[in-house]
């Protein structure tokens, strides 16, 4: 039997709070969604003003990002993007009742080299989705850095 890590409400509330604080530094109105290792929502925040199409997007791309272990980014970043035209996972974003998202925003969370969860940011351009789930994923990792754990904290994330 294996043993691993699970995200719980308290680590979803952190990182939402520093995703919110970087797009309230940056000026973007964010959704943010964590999701556990199989994809469903541990926390979704809308910030007040974005777009009531954020909730969605930012699930999506969340439920990829942990489902699928990389960053949504990477899988129509040329040349090699997976899901580009021509390359092996093209026409993948129809998976999934078109639920599977292949654009920037989406981030594994990593701890102790192992997925347990997802991040996904809609609301802002790729440069500040990124940013806010960047710092989402750094709180995470001072967070438990004293209790040992390694969390990745990076935008290009591939397992």
């Amino acid at each position: 039997m294996k043993q691993g890590w699970k995200l719980d409400l308290a680590d979803a509330k952190l990182m939402i709070e520093a995703a919110k604080a970087k797009s309230e530094e940056i000026g973007v109105l964010e959704t943010i969604c964590v999701v556990d290792d199989a994809g469903f929502p541990l926390a979704i925040e809308r910030m007040d003003g974005a777009r009531v199409t954020g909730p969605q997007i930012a699930w999506n791309k969340a439920f990829t990002a942990a489902g699928h272990k990389r960053s949504t980014h990477l899988f129509n970043t040329p040349p090699n993007g997976p899901a580009l035209p021509n390359n092996e996972a093209y026409g993948i974003q129809w998976s999934f009742e078109g639920k599977f998202a292949i654009f920037v925003g989406g981030f594994p969370v990593v701890v102790d080299d192992e997925i347990v969860g997802g991040i996904g940011l809609s609301g802002g351009n790729g440069e500040q989705d990124t940013a806010a789930g960047v710092a989402a994923l750094q709180a995470l990792a001072d967070h438990y850095s004293a209790q040992g754990r390694s969390v990745l904290v990076a935008a290009d994330i591939k397992k």
